[in-house]
């Protein structure tokens, strides 16, 4: 009777372990993310410029100093485990984002690295969903632009995409006067055919203002 007590004992302890076992796994490792690398990056040189009070072309101290602000919250959350990011579309227009397409890991077919969605006005990306950034139509351009943290803002037109980085919640809006797009994240990445594997048509924003919003969105 006692060795089938012992043995019942060690079967369970051995189930437990076998249950528990992914815990001990290591977790992905976040320094090596391309987007922590360049966030952090990105900050020390901002922070160093502040810090000797070295000037910035374009740039005034507070301006400096928002987006210090913003790629501090950014390595936090890229820091804390968030690899996605949201996009929230607030032009008036349907816009078009990119994203991962499920189960795409499996699909050895697949042309492109993520997928060419479209997002309705006021609607936002839906939660754990990675948003990898936005589409720009080939007659739309963005003021103020800057795709480096120590760049002074000028004119963006398209066709391009944008993508953004792990742990941000874009928000695009369109200026009433202007009609140029705006972009609350102080910086995003210019991306063409020959650095990322992305669609990226030469089609008019009326062209994708006739497509039926399908990207996954907080509503959906």
């Amino acid at each position: 009777m006692k060795i089938w007590k012992s043995l019942l004992i060690v079967l369970m302890i051995f189930t437990n372990l076998a249950f528990a076992q992914p815990s001990f796994a290591d977790r992905p490792k976040f320094s090596k993310n391309p987007d922590y690398i360049e966030v952090t990056k990105a900050l020390k040189e901002l922070s160093q410029t502040k810090d000797s009070q070295t000037q910035v072309e374009g740039l005034t101290p507070e301006e400096i100093q928002n987006r210090i602000q913003e790629l501090t919250l950014q390595k936090y959350a890229l820091e804390t485990g968030i690899n996605w990011g949201q996009c929230d579309n607030q032009t008036g227009n349907t816009i078009a984002v990119y994203g991962k397409r499920p189960n795409d890991e499996d699909n050895e077919d697949a042309v492109y690295e993520n997928g060419l969605y479209f997002l309705a006005n006021g609607q936002s990306t839906k939660n754990n969903w990675d948003c990898d950034g936005i589409y720009l139509a080939n007659d739309a351009e963005v003021a103020n632009f800057t795709s480096s943290p120590n760049g002074q803002g000028e004119e963006l037109t398209g066709p391009v995409a944008l993508k953004i980085l792990d742990g941000t919640q874009l928000v695009i809006k369109t200026n009433p006067a202007t009609a140029a797009i705006e972009l609350s994240v102080p910086t995003v990445k210019v991306l063409n055919s020959k650095e990322a594997n992305w669609f990226i048509p030469d089609i008019s924003q009326a062209l994708i203002d006739t497509r039926v919003p399908n990207a996954p969105t907080k509503k959906s």
